[in-house]
């Protein structure tokens, strides 16, 4: 269970107006200026000194160790280089931390959705938001839209592959615990089982081996491999679920996280006012020339 349980916004425009409010002088308020509307009858703070953190002060934030690029450079969330560090930083200063008040911890990416507490205040690492997760854990909104992308060697049989139907009869793999791994085996159902590797890294390895014909990871990642990583591979084709919707990551809380509505409030910002598409044009491949699986 979360530390403790403090209301929720109800409605979110409440925390705009706090929001305004904490950034403009103090002045003495009035009997009816101090009174909620009366539809809204709790909110929070989204002040620093208010919000209920791991460590008062300091915004706590927890990936996996390897931080793969594009969305960590050097293995360092802390440069703030990267798809994802950046959005933290981002993310931070809306909530008003100062760039020194931003702690990372290293949480492997299987544990982050198990239940119970977490030492983190939110966790970034290319979390998908799946009902199952959230039967045990919060998301916030998604700050990211992702397509699976099918990865292999130039010349094989994976790289031949032309559609979804075609993939069937091929040794296939991914990280474990990921919706690469979930696609693989929900979307296009192979005759052989799926093989599951603890990382990217040693999904990489297999399929230089010759271990597997292809392998699975999130459009962005598959870029990076494809252009960096691995010669002479290639990005055989991108698909999305089978309910056609765009997978989201969402920053992962503990479940019933009094954080989650300031979270949400200001990724929202950050959505509107243009930084994430600023930063996903500046550290994540277009995905235009890859080819639609079907």
């Amino acid at each position: 269970m979360p530390r403790s349980l403090r209301p929720v916004l109800l409605p979110l425009f409440a925390v705009s107006l706090l929001a305004l409010a904490a950034c403009a002088p103090a002045e003495p308020e009035s009997a009816s200026e101090s009174t909620p509307p009366e539809d809204m009858t709790e909110v929070i703070s989204c002040a620093p000194q208010d919000l209920d953190l791991i460590t008062p002060g300091k915004l706590t934030i927890a990936t996996d160790s390897p931080a793969y690029e594009p969305w960590f450079v050097d293995d360092d969330p802390t440069n703030g280089k990267g798809f994802e560090s950046a959005v933290a930083y981002a993310l931070a200063e809306e909530l008003g931390f100062a760039r020194e008040d931003v702690v990372w911890v290293k949480v492997p990416f299987n544990n982050s959705y198990k239940p119970g507490e977490k030492k983190f205040d939110f966790d970034i690492n290319q979390i998908s938001i799946t009902p199952e997760r959230e039967e045990v854990v919060d998301f916030s909104d998604g700050y990211y839209s992702a397509a699976q992308a099918v990865i292999a060697l130039e010349g094989t049989a994976g790289a031949a592959a032309t559609s979804l139907a075609e993939l069937k009869g091929l040794r296939l793999g991914a990280q474990t615990g990921t919706t690469s791994l979930t696609a693989i085996r929900d979307v296009i159902a192979p005759d052989a089982e799926a093989q599951v590797f603890g990382d990217t890294n040693a999904a990489k390895q297999a399929l230089q081996n010759d271990q597997v014909d292809a392998i699975l990871a999130d459009l962005p990642t598959a870029f990076y491999i494809t252009a960096v990583e691995i010669p002479k591979s290639t990005i055989v084709g991108q698909f999305q679920p089978e309910t056609g919707e765009q997978e989201q990551f969402g920053l992962l809380m503990e479940q019933g996280s009094a954080l989650k509505g300031c979270v949400d409030f200001h990724l929202g910002t950050l959505e509107g006012n243009g930084v994430l598409a600023e930063l996903e044009k500046q550290w994540l491949s277009d995905s235009v020339g890859v080819p639609e699986l079907q």
